[in-house]
């Protein structure tokens, strides 16, 4: 099990990390402002803000659903598995 919590911060953590780094290039329009890194998108200028932008919505699903798939789908998936094979065997 710890393994897959390991696995799951690391994704979280270095995903979380991409995101907030891109999100501050991206999608911050000022430092006054309460929609830091929540705020729209700019309209990309070129192919390597595009990719930026791109990239932004990637690592933050991977962050999430790397998180949720190493903390609770895994395990849920191999206790259901010894549920299962304990209700078949009596």
């Amino acid at each position: 099990m710890a393994d897959e919590f390991i696995k799951g911060l690391g994704l979280f953590t270095g995903g979380g990390l991409a995101w907030m780094v891109l999100a501050s290039w991206y999608r911050t329009e000022s430092f006054e402002s309460s929609h830091q890194l929540i705020a729209a998108p700019p309209e990309p200028a070129n192919m390597f803000d595009a990719i930026g932008i791109f990239l932004n919505d990637v690592f933050f699903w991977t962050a999430i659903l790397g998180a949720l798939t190493f903390w609770v789908l895994i395990p849920a998936a191999r206790e259901l598995r010894v549920a299962y094979g304990e209700r078949r065997s009596s």
